[in-house]
């Protein structure tokens, strides 16, 4: 079943105007919610499966293997360069800081994925692919150039739509933070 994630659907009208990015897209789901509700979508994914459909439905799509230059970081994107950045069911930690860096001023992370104690209901289940305790709290604070405002939090046991333990965060991009000021 390809339904959009739950998350999404209930932030959705927080979305500004302008290009959302749809991080490790996997089939597309929420790529195409996004398109039907007139998004301008960039589905980025290390596999191209669904992008002949994605592509049909109006979103241009990136091939990238996030993971594949560990050390030097691969994150492909400028800064400000999205109104939004969406991600589901995806983590990789050392993107954080690139990824906040990306969303324009006003831009908005919608972000969900696994938490520890998953493993009891099923994959994911190695540590490394399960966020800990108030992680993704930390993670958006992980760039100190930018500051994030958190919208919503969740964190715990979701029945739908498998059981699993979760983390998800909406936030937005307030702008950027002079370190000088922190000095």
């Amino acid at each position: 079943m390809n339904v959009p994630s739950a998350w999404l659907q209930r932030h959705i009208g927080l979305l500004p105007a302008g290009l959302v990015l749809d991080l490790a897209c996997g089939g597309g789901r929420n790529s195409l919610f996004l398109l039907e509700k007139n998004y301008e979508v960039l589905a980025l994914d290390r596999d191209g499966q669904s992008f002949v459909m994605l592509e049909t439905a109006g979103a241009r799509t990136m091939l990238h293997d996030l993971e594949a230059d560990i050390e030097h970081g691969n994150w492909p994107f400028a800064e400000n360069a999205f109104a939004a950045i969406l991600v589901c069911n995806y983590l990789h930690r050392p993107l954080f800081p690139a990824m906040l860096g990306s969303l324009e001023p006003g831009g908005l992370l919608i972000y969900e994925t696994f938490a520890a104690g998953n493993a009891q209901f099923g994959k994911p289940s190695n540590p490394a692919f399960l966020l800990r305790q108030g992680e993704l709290l930390a993670q958006i604070r992980s760039n100190p150039r930018v500051a994030m405002q958190v919208i919503a939090y969740e964190e715990g046991y979701v029945e739908q739509p498998k059981p699993a333990m979760i983390q998800r965060i909406c936030a937005r991009k307030t702008g950027k933070i002079n370190v000088l000021d922190r000095l």
